[in-house]
């Protein structure tokens, strides 16, 4: 035997105990006999098959023998199939040395290209195969059947390969297996090339000699038919693909025969011309021949062409397997282009209209990519006329998919319609589709950005058509950035210029980069019919602003891209010449922008940031330091007339990057601004003095009191940035606080700019102490200061003005998530400043969040005109900002154990009232703090909803478990279910304290011991049964012991009322068996001593019941000993584990944190009120031993 290449553990190999290929020739078929399963009638007659089938194997695979190393030895690739796959050859070869066994014998080498299909199928089967003309036609028909043989447990599929019957046999399962077309990794995918090329070539290399001989083709497309119509999956793929790469391969031949139909049309023509119409000439009749020949052919390809059409296409083009689906759509697509006179018809088309409504992306995506190769030629859009009109909408729709990649494509699609075809689009339709530029999906996004820029943006016409002003310095760029504002103006999306500029960016970059021309329409005196308005300006600004932006950090902005991507070289060179671009323009022309538009704040604040994408260095370098000055000088201008606190923090933040010490400018920037301050503060120490009086307040007009606020302001603004210490208005801010805080007369607007300055002088100070060493006074001093700030900041809390009281609340939790991190390992000293607030303090702020997050205001229903009703909802959307930053600026507090974790169960009652509008930040919350401690975030679930429910207690009684109020915990503790995931190993510990938790508090209050009359909080189970679904099969056997614990007279158990411990111990239960053992359990627990299960109890309250000694347990329990290794369940196979019915009620690891075990710990469980004879029934169990543990590090 010659060995066989064993590729993988799932390749079908020729091994003798393995797969076994026979392949029985028409010599071999004697008197009708099939050969089924390879029994033969006698042993003589198998072994005489199999020499002769070992023989053919032989001969057929001589020339096609590839030696190829493994595992140190050589083996040869003796078939089709391991030679494909190998890939090891070159493809036109080994199809050369099959057609070279075919015109030697073509019987053999068609059944060794029937095994190839069949192998190529993952087939571990057998194939046999008889003689058609050997059997009655009608016993035939009444074989070609698909069935299941109970006695081998074999699959049979019996068909026709004309002149071939075949019988494949295959295990039941193979429809479950991977087979070489989706099987995962780059052999596999190098396969299906190889598989792809080698049908190709096959028919390339046989449509010279054998493609028309009547046997080959007949006999292949049988095959190919006969194994798509079957129930196995990777028949029916691999046969599909196969046909269709075969009918692509005829429609290639028939364009050759074509061709060469015309190039002996001309011959034949020359010929009769250049001889004399008398004479005969026997080239002519050569020409002729030859031209009929090559008229008959294509109606043998076309035949052939509609048998694989009909037979495969047209049957799998709607297969239940989407990649089938994709692969017939693709390959028509591919017809449609290489041979529009025959498919390029409504006929055809109509299949590609249809799968454009797949369920499934990859066929809808397979329909667009078909598509555009038609709509991208010319000669072929007039075609497709009626397809346009009926389909159009439906594409258009498609830009809207869930998938991201087919709206990508539907987007080119429709550009290349709108290029192509005229009117193929309406207005409205271009309108929808311009919209696009402002989607989150940068690729959607770009696609967009390149049919605005094609249909709006950029000039299709002639010469002569262009505008005469569209020929001066800047060509048309003026125009199509008056048209770029237009269209940004009339979408009516002021904040996402930024998103409109990227999605362009990749096709415009020409015009988004000429920031002379846009500067200079800006600078410019134009005529009165072309200046730009207000609103046009501000848009042409902010463009500006973003167009340089974008150049300088060059990446997507914000929502765009998951992160920053990395600059290839040619990227970093493109962007380091627009830095450098952008700096020379603008160094010279911004102070002169900024001088026009000083009254403006908007347009001032966009045109202050362009500094920070500077290369500064020019300054120096190129000796412009008069346009420095310039700068700095329209800049403290603008500080002097702007009280506009975004116009104040932008020229702050240009300070800031003009100050940095490392520039040589620093020197010049850091006078200029000194000579600022020192003008503010001394302006404020003048008004102050002028109208501040002890005892009295500020006694002081309303001018005075806005002369105050305005430069307070502007000192907050640059005090944020800057270091304003050695000014020191620590003093003066702070004894407006104070005053404030006794008297409560001083005006609002005064205050809240004071609450700021005091804020970032204490963090000034706090950074120097930081930074630098300092001695312990100096640091006490500090703490005595920050202390005091925290409790003005808390008695603003309550302070009647709204802005004031949210303010200091924002202020007060950013100030305690700094101090809190001021730990020892900073410094002994600097360890003094840690701050925790007190139990009082987090109790205001906790109802502080109740009062303005989670008040719901009443709302006056009245007519509204238009205008109101915008205002209206423009004040519900920043209302809402507001509120969600309060209650994020909070829940950071939680998450990072600033304040107590119980605080957030407040904030957990209201998840599902306010999911849309606090959804996202709350179950974020959970989710950080059920990372950081699972045990105790389970216990803020459960107090969540054991207050929720003594509220309801106390409002509808224990006993109304129907109410309104009742259902809406029971759904509030199934979205807290939600929240836990799919994986239960990891969210164990959690569900069973929540079990833990709410057992207890559902027993709570019952009377006596015996606990026998009913519970108050009993229906709490019902709520908790929410749960149930979360825990793992062996923890709900857990649960059930402890919930046993509390249940010492089953049989009084009944009635009613104690339907929630019924539901409750219903969701435990698995199946029958379990219940009726955990039945058998609860007899066994009446006749428990009632002095044993009090101890118990105190055991469990305890969390130590898993803290016994190993020696008590076995001097009480030697039967019941259960001392496993308690090893992590992530991620391991589960073990089955036997065990006694008793001692899983026993086991109880988790009920608290004293009783919490560790990965990999040793623990002894303790078995107490059993005695040693007592043992239950084994059972076999999935369990998972730890049951605490396995998410813990």
């Amino acid at each position: 035997m010659v060995a066989k290449v064993n590729i993988s553990r799932n390749l079908p190999s020729q091994k003798e105990n393995a797969i076994h290929d026979e392949t029985v020739p028409e010599s071999t078929v004697q008197s009708g006999t099939c050969l089924r399963n390879g029994n033969l009638q006698t042993p003589r007659g198998k072994r005489k098959v199999q020499e002769r089938c070992e023989n053919i194997r032989r001969n057929s695979s001589r020339s096609r023998r590839t030696s190829q190393p493994q595992n140190g030895e050589v083996v040869e690739a003796v078939t089709l199939f391991e030679v494909v796959s190998m890939g090891k050859r070159a493809m036109q070869s080994v199809v050369d040395d099959w057609i070279e066994v075919y015109n030697q014998d073509r019987d053999v080498a068609l059944l060794d290209l029937i095994n190839f299909f069949i192998q190529c199928s993952g087939c571990q089967g057998m194939v046999t195969a008889e003689m058609f003309q050997s059997l009655r036609n009608s016993e035939v028909m009444q074989k070609m059947t698909e069935t299941f043989d109970e006695e081998t447990g074999l699959q049979y599929k019996k068909f026709m390969a004309y002149p071939w019957i075949l019988t494949v046999t295959w295990p039941v399962d193979m429809d479950n297996e991977d087979y070489p077309l989706i099987k995962p990794g780059p052999y596999w995918k190098k396969f299906k090339a190889n598989f792809c090329e080698f049908t190709a070539v096959l028919i390339q290399q046989c449509q010279y000699s054998i493609l028309y001989d009547s046997y080959l083709m007949d006999t292949v497309i049988s095959l190919l038919t006969g194994l798509a119509d079957s129930r196995v999956r990777a028949f029916r793929h691999t046969s599909t693909l196969a046909a269709m790469k075969l009918l692509t391969a005829l429609v290639s031949v028939n364009l050759n025969l074509d061709v060469s139909k015309c190039h002996a049309q001309r011959l034949c023509e020359v010929e009769k011309n250049r001889i004399s119409v008398k004479r005969t000439n026997h080239r002519l009749d050569q020409l002729e021949r030859k031209r009929k020949k090559y008229e008959e052919k294509p109606l043998e390809i076309e035949n052939m062409m509609n048998a694989i059409f009909k037979g495969t296409f047209l049957q799998r083009y709607c297969d239940v397997i989407p990649e089938i689906r994709a692969i017939c759509i693709e390959e028509i697509g591919s017809w449609m282009k290489m041979y529009p006179d025959t498919f390029l018809n409504d006929g055809y088309l109509k299949y590609i209209g249809w799968m454009l409504y797949d369920k499934h992306p990859e066929v809808r995506l397979k329909c667009l990519l078909g598509l555009q190769g038609i709509y991208n030629r010319k000669e072929l859009v007039s075609k497709m006329d009626l397809f346009t009109s009926r389909f159009k909408d439906r594409i258009v729709s498609m830009t809207l998919d869930k998938d991201h990649e087919v709206a990508v494509q539907a987007m080119k699609l429709l550009m290349l319609m709108s290029q192509n075809c005229e009117d193929a689009l309406s207005s409205e339709d271009c309108e929808t589709l311009f919209q696009f530029v402002y989607t989150m999906h940068r690729p959607l996004a770009v696609a967009a950005g390149e049919f605005l820029y094609k249909r709006l943006l950029s000039y299709q016409g002639t010469e002569e058509e262009v505008p005469p002003k569209g020929r001066g310095k800047f060509g048309a760029n003026p125009s199509y950035m008056r048209k770029l504002i237009t269209f940004f103006l009339e979408s009516e999306l002021h904040k996402h210029v930024t998103y409109l500029v990227d999605s362009l960016w990749d096709w415009a970059a020409s015009l988004l980069k000429d920031w002379e021309c846009m500067t200079t329409i800006l600078l410019e005196d134009a005529e009165e019919g072309e200046a730009l308005s207000d609103a046009q300006e501000s848009a042409l600004i902010e463009i500006i602003l973003v167009t340089v932006r974008e150049a300088a950090e060059g990446h997507p902005p914000v929502g765009r891209g998951a992160a920053k991507k990395i600059l290839s070289a040619k990227e970093k060179k493109i962007q380091l010449e627009d830095c450098t671009k952008i700096t020379e323009h603008f160094i010279v022309v911004l102070p002169q922008l900024l001088a026009k538009y000083s009254a403006d704040t908007e347009k001032v604040a966009n045109l202050l940031q362009i500094p920070q994408y500077y290369d500064l260095d020019v300054y120096s370098t190129g000796r412009l330091e008069k346009h420095l000055h310039a700068l700095l000088k329209v800049v403290k201008g603008i500080v002097a007339e702007h009280s506009d606190m975004a116009v104040l923090e932008a020229c702050s933040r240009a300070y800031y990057i003009l100050c940095n010490e490392e520039l040589a400018i620093h020197r010049r920037a850091d006078l200029a601004r000194t000579q600022l301050i020192d003008e503010l503060v001394d302006k404020l120490n003048e008004l102050l003095d002028d109208s501040w009086h002890e005892g009295e307040g500020l006694c002081t007009d309303e001018e005075g009191i806005c002369r105050i606020y305005s430069t307070l302001r502007r000192i907050a603004a640059f005090h944020n940035a800057h270091n304003l210490t050695k000014w020191n208005l620590y003093g003066k801010t702070s004894k407006l606080l104070v005053f404030e805080m006794q008297y409560g007369s001083l005006p609002v607007q005064v205050i809240l700019p004071a609450l700021q300055c005091t804020y970032f002088a204490l963090l000034w100070q706090l950074h120097s102490v930081v930074e630098r060493s300092s001695s312990k006074e100096t640091v006490l001093a500090l703490n005595r200061e920050l202390r005091f700030f925290c409790q003005i900041c808390a008695c603003y809390l309550s302070h009647k003005d709204k802005d004031l009281s949210e303010k200091a609340f924002m202020i007060l939790c950013d100030l305690l998530m700094i101090l809190s991190h001021q730990g020892s390992s900073d410094g002994e000293a600097v360890g003094l400043l840690q701050y925790i607030p007190s139990a009082s303090l987090q109790s205001k702020m906790l109802l502080f969040i109740q009062d303005h997050v989670f008040r719901e205001e009443e709302e006056e229903i009245k007519d509204l005109t238009e205008e109101e009703e915008r205002k209206k909802e423009d004040y519900k959307l920043n209302d809402l900002h507001r509120r969600r930053s309060l209650l994020a600026v909070y829940c950071k507090l939680i998450v990072f154990t600033v304040v107590e974790m119980s605080a957030a169960a407040e904030i957990y009652k209201h998840y599902m009232k306010t999911y849309n509008d606090f959804g996202d930040i709350i179950k974020e919350t959970l989710s950080r703090t059920r990372h950081n401690n699972k045990i105790q975030s389970a216990k803020t679930l459960i107090l969540c909803l054991q207050q929720l429910f003594q509220k309801h207690i106390e409002t509808h009684g224990s006993t109304n478990n129907m109410d309104l109020s009742f259902m809406n915990i029971k759904e509030l503790a199934r979205r807290f279910s939600l929240t836990f995931g799919w994986d239960q190993v990891k969210s164990r510990e959690s569900v069973a304290m929540i079990h833990k938790e709410g057992i207890e508090f559902a027993f709570q209050g019952a009377a006596g011991v015996e606990g026998k009359c009913l519970p108050p909080n009993l229906s709490f189970l019902l709520i908790i049964s929410e749960f149930s679904n979360k825990l793992l099969k062996p923890d709900k056997r857990l649960v059930y012991g402890y919930l046993q614990r509390y249940i010492t007279e089953p049989m009084s158990c009944r009635g009613d009322e104690w339907h929630p411990l019924v539901c409750y111990r219903n969701s435990l239960l698995a199946n029958e068996d379990e219940e009726s053992s955990v039945i058998t359990s609860l007899r066994e627990w009446s006749s428990i001593s009632r002095s044993k299960t009090c101890s118990f109890k105190r055991k469990l309250s305890n969390g130590s019941l898993t803290e016994t000694s190993h020696t008590e347990t076995t001097s009480k329990t030697p039967d019941l000993q259960c001392a496993p290794e308690l090893t992590s369940a992530a991620g391991k196979s589960r073990k089955r584990l036997k065990s006694q019915d008793t001692c899983l009620q026993e086991c109880l690891p988790f009920l608290g944190p004293a009783g919490l075990s560790r990965r990999h710990s040793q623990d002894v469980i303790k078995a107490e009120g059993f005695s040693g004879n007592s043992g239950g029934k084994d059972i076999d169990e999935d369990v998972d031993v730890d049951v605490v543990g396995a998410d813990q590090n």
